[in-house]
């Protein structure tokens, strides 16, 4: 019987024929995220794209799940995936995105300009006094994988001293960091930092690891920085920090709750800037194209049964 590819992703003509040509023999329906049906997902063996999780508790054909996140906290919770079914995340397709969107937060809180534009908005010529640079700073990138990575060469190109942190040991000292430290050191780390940026996913072990502790240890004209996951964020002791200026400011494009309410108290800390979670998805055309290129090697390794890549650890969430 002819395997079913169920692909939920916004596809040209181009990118569907890769994908067909990777699995010869397969059928392929394609839906927009909107119109796909809980049905459609029950039909598949193979799903390229995130669906809602829910459905998949009734999938029990499913035997591959692509996702087209980085991220799958949402997929490996207990009985969400049938135990036969492997799940792959899109990891290396989110490096430039992310990594950008947080350089330009952090260039926009150290120049103002997020209280410039609020200036502008009420026609008001007001100088807001001295900034900061990147340049000579020390920029603690938390979670060293494809988006660590590229964020820490985005800033160790315009002169910083950059200190990584992971979750396991390093064999070789990337080019773009000074020194590297696994995770167990963060808390003795955060004091020397002028620049706190977190990437990690979000697990049982991250969970609040930046918690009242972490930012008191932080310097008072520091900036953190959060384009992981929210649930890595005490969120009261977030709003709790920049109230009271122990940090200097947050840029944030992952909130807990998610989405932010539009009453919570976080819209309206001092020096937050906020975006509703759109570093990664497909705002940028080249994070399409990578998720592609990852799919199209993946489903062609399916078809021949070969093992798959970016396969994720349901104990630790993490792609092995």
């Amino acid at each position: 019987m002819e395997k079913t590819v169920l692909v939920v992703l916004p596809l040209q003509a181009h990118h569907r024929a890769l994908l067909e040509e990777s699995a010869p023999g397969y059928a392929f329906t394609y839906a927009a995220k909107e119109a796909v049906t809980a049905e459609m997902v029950k039909q598949a063996d193979v799903i390229i794209g995130n669906v809602p999780a829910q459905w998949l508790r009734a999938s029990p054909r499913l035997a591959w799940l692509q996702l087209d996140s980085a991220g799958a906290d949402a997929y490996i919770a207990p009985g969400v995936l049938a135990e036969h079914t492997v799940l792959t995340c899109a990891t290396g397709a989110y490096g430039k995105a992310v990594a950008e969107h947080l350089f330009a937060m952090l260039w926009m809180l150290q120049k103002k300009l997020h209280l410039y534009r609020d200036h502008q908005n009420r026609h008001e010529w007001t100088d807001e006094g001295p900034v900061t640079s990147v340049a000579g700073k020390t920029v603690l990138v938390v979670g060293l994988g494809n988006i660590g990575l590229y964020f820490a060469r985005l800033v160790k190109a315009v002169g910083a001293h950059v200190i990584g942190v992971k979750r396991r040991p390093t064999e070789q000292l990337p080019d773009c960091a000074d020194a590297v430290y696994q995770m167990d050191r963060l808390q003795s780390l955060l004091p020397q930092a002028d620049v706190v940026a977190s990437v990690l996913p979000g697990t049982q072990q991250t969970r609040r690891i930046f918690g009242a502790s972490a930012f008191a240890a932080m310097k008072p004209e520091a900036f953190f920085l959060n384009a992981g996951r929210g649930i890595n964020v005490d969120t009261d002791a977030l709003c709790s920090a920049l109230k009271s200026r122990q940090i200097a400011g947050a840029g944030i494009d992952v909130t807990d709750p998610e989405p932010l309410p539009a009453g919570h108290a976080l819209w309206s800390c001092p020096n937050a800037l906020i975006t509703p979670h759109i570093s990664g998805q497909f705002h940028l055309q080249d994070t399409l194209e990578q998720i592609v290129q990852i799919a199209a090697e993946n489903l062609r390794r399916f078809a021949n049964g070969l093992e798959l890549k970016s396969v994720v650890d349901f104990e630790s969430g993490y792609s092995r």
